[in-house]
């Protein structure tokens, strides 16, 4: 009995999971990769919370949405076009690196008052054995990678420039020795790592320096220090060729600008030229039209002229033929008058000598 409740149990805490899981799953595959709930560093495939996952510094699981589904989504759209999701990226990690110097300060300042002070003469040399150990483990981690990944021609190559450095870091060491006690020599001292904050020994062997900077943690800040500026670089870069891109398109606004002013301005001019050729066409056609009635208003004058003249002319010769015959009746008159008179004169003369006569002819009787 107590088995099958045990089971029940096991069963519906089963299906809860099952369940959460398939909601989880759907609602993620509703969220596309430019939802700002995604997490942009995963996209880019530099989050610290993936990058150190498994180390001392393990961050945990990341507030905002990981899936490589929506990072490939992400690659594939980042082909067409500029996301500018580096951004976001660049102020996650700028904001992490922050918080890991501020640790590294915090560490040395500790260091400081906790372990002896030295001359600065004695902290110099000290500080070229702890680089000696730093360069040191840098290559057996890099002779190490090689190895691994077959190229033994080049591993043993750096193992040589290992047991080179090895030398140099003898002579330091003894160097540093003859500047102190022996008590205080035994003494390890400690250094913080500038990339990861963590302690190293003055006195480590290779192999825990080895393990140190070959380690997921060291190569993880490391990662993550280099992805940054390689997205600081890319961002300039984007933000130039952005820039460049605004002042052309700027220049091209301009020259279209430019084009539309001339194309106005000769429009305007085209408009002006046709107006001014409208009026000069306008003054053409009044003057025309004035010509044709000045010529109008002379040939009217001409014409009242010439019939001025032809009815002072028709009048002179009515005058004259009135004149003439008026002056042609009166000399009829006068040759009929004249004609009459000498008739008369001589009918009277002749009445004159019948007169005469017959006065002579009575005389003569009377006699």
């Amino acid at each position: 009995m107590v088995q099958c409740i045990f089971a029940s149990l096991h069963l519906q805490g089963s299906c809860r999971k099952s369940s959460c899981s398939s909601s989880r799953d759907e609602s993620r595959q509703r969220v596309k990769f430019t939802d700002e709930r995604v997490c942009k560093s995963h996209l880019l495939d530099c989050c610290p919370h993936d990058i150190l996952s498994g180390t001392r510094m393990d961050l945990g699981e990341c507030s905002k949405i990981h899936d490589l589904a929506l990072r490939a989504d992400y690659e594939i759209a980042s082909k067409e076009r500029d996301l500018f999701f580096e951004l976001d990226a660049v102020d996650h990690l700028e904001t992490f690196i922050a918080d890991c110097d501020r640790r590294t300060e915090l560490a040395k300042k500790r260091l400081a008052e906790t372990q002896e002070e030295i001359s600065a003469e004695v902290a110099a040399k000290a500080e070229k054995v702890h680089e000696l150990n730093e360069e040191i483990g840098k290559l057996l981690a890099k002779a190490e990678q090689l190895g691994a990944e077959g190229n033994v021609d080049e591993a043993q190559k750096l193992l040589q420039e290992v047991e080179k450095v090895r030398t140099r870091k003898k002579d330091a060491e003894e160097e540093y020795r003859n500047s102190m006690p022996a008590s205080s020599f035994q003494q390890q001292k400690l250094r913080v790592c500038e990339v990861c904050s963590a302690y190293l020994g003055l006195h480590d062997n290779d192999r825990r320096l080895a393990d140190h900077f070959g380690g997921k943690l060291h190569l993880g800040f490391i990662q993550i220090r280099e992805k940054l500026e390689q997205l600081k670089k890319t961002v300039l870069e984007k933000q130039e060729k952005r820039n460049q891109e605004r002042l052309r398109r700027r220049e091209e606004r301009e020259k279209e600008e430019k084009m539309k002013k001339k194309t106005r301005s000769r429009s305007r001019e085209r408009k002006r030229s046709r107006s001014r050729e409208r009026d000069r066409e306008r003054r053409r056609r009044r003057s025309r039209s004035a010509s044709k009635e000045r010529r109008r208003s002379r040939s009217r004058s001409r014409d009242r002229e010439r019939r001025r003249r032809h009815r002072s002319r028709s009048r002179s010769r009515s005058r004259h033929s009135r004149e003439h015959s008026h002056k042609s009746s009166r000399d009829r008159d006068r040759e009929r008058d004249s004609k009459h008179s000498s008739s008369e004169r001589r009918s009277d003369g002749l009445n004159g000598r019948t007169d005469s006569r017959r006065h002579d002819d009575r005389e003569a009787g009377e006699i």
